[in-house]
This record gives structure tokens, C-alpha cells and sequence, in this order.
């Protein structure tokens, strides 16, 4: 089920919060019980052959991570943690990677391996790391023995599932133990469903709208010129951005909405001055996860210089295979690798670049590398890159600046002012104005914040004729 939808807006989400404000008056857990159900409901909605997947996973999980907290001798939980990890990544292997490798194989090898064509069940990536956590600090006998149904709603719960981001059960079980958090809440209902619908515009009128013109630019990546490519390319940049940040604002409201604060995943990366920067901001609980359970037992930059460069590149390999199963999201993770291992080495010399400078040599990474992860293949990313620096400047073919076309068609021959006007305008909402998460810090249930809120949610329910999925929903 996708937030942007008319059966989540006006069906969902209401019941949803009515069920389970009114059984959170009763002293047993019925509050969570339903929960638990809404969120497989919100999870199975689309296809609900998938339901059984994630349900035996929190089983498998649940019943292994509880043998392992019982036991005291590591020689026993050693073995478990082995059997949790190759179980839940073969489950990931099966059905993100195996046609991938399969593929290849038979490229290579002249074999015939048989590909299978699954689709991939929603949010596999995410609720597997999830579950690794849990699984891996059951072996430490780092986290409390909690039951069935807290570690079912750790997994489950609704806002997070699909797309993030990665939580820990010490940020949501607690929250939903407080007796407080039972009942309704103004004071957290009010900046919710405000942060909700600031979501809901940078993903139904923003990113929806940058896709039109991004989709243009790479099918037809082979013939564009200079100014065509880097508007694509910073189009797509900017698609992904409000994309990912509408998701995570809309999960982070909805959150709100139930008295749970969930971790903060999105913090205006595209201010970052360097990599470094980049990568603490943009989809911050993958890089913990990253950082603490791949980064860390790797040594870290504890082992010397040489190794913490080799432990920096096998990281953001395994976040590009993480984010697809193909080349150019291996060279995507290799680009961020490098350009990480070049910060490590040449740091000193580089900040002492004027801020400017550094903020456009990071940007500029970015929304190349972005390029290669965005493109169907070798080919077409390869060509955008060279159009952006080929010097071959011309007119801006209609195909995309109508996407940015007035209501109607008025005045079409104005699109392309239009354009750069809306890509000043989204720069600037990027780089020049607070983000969601600064803005609920300090929200005020005054008039023109309801005003706001309400007209948001009402002019993106009127253009919710071409509903999209979150881009984050393919990882």
C-alpha cells in the first residue's frame, strides 16, 4: 500500500489510528495486536503472496534470537548467529540477486543456469537488516528478551516497513511499553500529520513532477546535449531527493501520529560539504547499520591507514549491491568508495578549500555518480556523463520541459523558463530553507500551520490520479 494513495489517505490511516487509539483504553494488549494485523494488511495490501515470507522471517528470527539469548556458552550461540545470517541472506540472495548472478554466470561460462523472474517482495532489504540487527546482538546478549509480539511489532510497524528506515529495537519497543504513547496526543497528532503533508508534496508534486523530465532525458540519453544532460542529471538528483525525503517525512509524521518517534534517516544531504557529510545525512540509518555491523568488525580505522581505505571500499560496495542487483549499482557503491578513500587520504588539503568550492565538488560527485545509478546501462549512463562535459550546448527538447508545463498548456513556450525556474526554486528549498525535521522540533499548532497542512493535503489528494511508488521501494 503506498502512502500516497486514496485508500491509505482516506481509509487506511484513519481506521489505523482509530483502532488503535480506542483498544489502547484497555489494559491488554489489544492496541498492538492490531497494530501487528494493520501493518501485514498495509505490507499484503498489493500482493499478499508475500505475507507468509515475512512472517516465517520474524518467526525464524524471533524463535532463533530467543535460543541464543537463553544460552550463556558462545560456543552455542555461535553457530545460531551463522545459521540466522546465511538464512536471512540466502532468503535476500533468492530473491534479489539470484537472476543477477545467474545471469552472469551464464555469460561467462556458457552455462544455461535458469532465471526465475521473481518480483521482489516490498521492503526485503529493509526488514532483513532490521532482523540482522536483532540477530546479531542476540549473539553479543546485548538485548532484552522481549515477546512475540513486541518483536513482531519492532519489525512490522507499518510507517517504516516498506522503506526505512533500518530502526533499532531500542528505539521502538520502549516507545510502544509507555503507557502514555497509548492514547491519543495532540501535541504529537499536530506536527505529525503536518510533517505527513509536507511529505506529500515533495513526493506527489515535486519528485513526480522531475520524473517526467528525467524519464525523457534517459531515454533518449544517446542523443542529448550538454545542457540537456546536466539538467537530467540534476533532475534525477532532485527526483531522488524529494522522493526519499517526502518517504521519509510522511513515515516520520505518521509516526508522530501514533506517540512513536521514529530515528531520523534524511537531513538535507545535498548541504554536505564533502563526502564524509554526504553519507551522515543522506539515509543515515543504513550507514549506521553499515558502519556498525560491517565497518566496525572489519577493524574500522583501528588496523592503519591501508586498511581502513580497504574496510571503506568493501563498505559502500555492499551498499551499492544493497541498493540492486546489477553493475552499475556495484560501480555507483565503488564511486562513493573512492571518492570516501580520496576524503581519507586528502583531507587536510581539502578543507582548507573555500566552502563554496568544496559544496560544488561534492554536489557535482553526487549528481554524476547518481547518473550510474539511475541508468538502465553501461551505455546510457556513459553517454549523459560525456554529453555533460562535451560543451555541445543547445535548445532543451520539449519532451522535458513539458513536464513543467502550466495547468492546461497555458503559455507552453514559456516550459522552459518555467524549468529553471522550478529547478531554482527546488535548489533552494534544498540548500536555503530548514527540513522537515528541524521544523516539527519547533512546530506550533498556530492557524497557519493547520491552514497550511490542510491545503497541502487537499491540493496533492486532488493530483493523485497517477499514483508512483517511492524509488526506495525497488531496494
Amino acid at each position: 500500500m503506498l502512502f500516497n494513495s486514496y485508500v491509505f489517505m482516506l481509509a487506511f490511516l484513519p481506521l489505523t489510528l482509530a483502532g488503535y487509539f480506542l483498544l489502547g483504553h484497555l489494559r491488554l494488549p489489544l492496541n498492538k495486536i492490531f497494530l501487528v494485523i494493520a501493518s501485514f494488511i498495509f505490507y499484503g495490501y498489493e500482493n499478499p503472496r508475500y505475507v507468509p515470507i515475512i512472517l516465517l522471517s520474524i518467526l525464524f528470527n524471533y524463535a532463533l534470537s530467543q535460543m541464543m539469548l537463553a544460552s550463556e556458552k558462545k560456543s552455542v550461540r555461535l553457530p545460531l548467529m551463522i545459521a540466522g545470517l546465511a538464512a536471512n541472506l540466502g532468503v535476500l540472495f533468492y530473491f534479489k540477486y539470484h537472476d543477477f548472478f545467474c545471469e552472469n554466470l551464464n555469460r561467462a561460462f556458457g552455462l544455461s543456469l535458469r532465471l526465475h523472474h521473481l518480483m521482489l517482495p516490498l521492503g526485503i532489504s529493509f526488514f532483513t537488516f532490521q532482523q540482522l540487527s536483532y540477530v546479531i546482538d542476540s549473539y553479543r546478549r546485548t538485548v532484552p528478551r522481549y515477546n512475540i509480539l513486541d518483536y513482531a511489532l519492532f519489525v512490522t510497524f507499518f510507517p517504516q516497513l516498506i522503506a526505512g528506515p533500518i530502526v533499532l529495537h531500542s528505539e521502538i519497543v520502549p516507545q510502544f511499553a509507555d503507557p502514555q504513547n497509548r492514547h491519543f496526543n495532540f501535541d504529537n497528532f499536530a506536527p505529525g500529520l503536518y510533517a505527513f503533508a509536507r511529505g506529500l508534496v515533495k513526493k506527489v508534486i515535486i519528485a513526480d513532477t522531475f520524473a517526467i523530465a528525467v524519464g525523457a532525458g534517459f531515454g533518449a540519453a544517446s542523443t542529448l546535449n550538454t545542457a540537456e544532460a546536466w539538467f537530467v542529471a540534476i533532475g534525477f538528483a532532485l527526483q531522488l531527493y524529494f522522493d526519499f525525503s517526502g518517504y521519509c517525512d510522511m513515515a516520520t509524521g505518521i509516526g508522530l501520529m501514533f506517540n512513536i518517534k521514529i530515528p531520523l534517516n534524511f537531513n538535507s544531504p545535498y548541504k554536505s560539504l564533502n563526502i564524509r557529510e554526504f553519507w551522515q545525512r543522506w539515509h543515515i540509518t543504513l550507514s549506521r547499520f553499515l558502519t556498525t555491523y560491517i565497518y566496525f568488525p572489519l577493524g574500522g580505522s583501528r588496523k592503519g591507514l591501508a586498511r581502513t581505505c580497504i574496510n571503506l571500499m568493501i563498505v559502500f560496495l555492499v551498499s551499492g549491491l544493497w541498493h540492486g542487483a546489477g553493475w552499475l549499482f556495484l560501480l555507483w557503491g565503488l564511486l562513493h568508495g573512492a571518492a570516501s578513500v580520496f576524503y581519507r587520504l586528502f583531507r587536510k588539503q581539502y578543507d582548507t578549500l573555500h566552502p563554496a568550492l568544496q559544496w560544488m565538488l561534492t554536489f557535482g560527485f553526487v549528481v554524476i555518480a547518481w547518473v550510474f545509478f539511475r541508468a538502465a546501462t553501461m551505455n546510457d549512463a556513459l553517454s549523459i556523463v560525456k554529453s555533460m562535459f562535451m560543451m555541445d550546448f543547445g535548445p532543451i527538447r520539449s519532451e522535458i520541459t513539458s513536464a513543467f508545463a502550466l495547468p492546461g498548456g497555458f503559455h507552453s513556450g514559456y516550459n522552459a523558463l518555467y524549468m529553471m525556474i522550478w529547478y531554482a526554486l527546488s535548489l533552494f528549498s534544498c540548500l536555503g530553507m530548514r527540513n522537515t525535521y528541524e521544523k516539527t522540533l519547533t512546530f506550533k499548532p498556530t492557524a497557519a500551520n493547520a491552514l497550511s497542512t490542510v491545503l497541502m493535503i487537499l491540493y496533492c489528494t486532488l493530483c493523485l490520479s497517477n499514483v508512483s511508488v517511492f524509488l526506495y521501494f525497488n531496494f
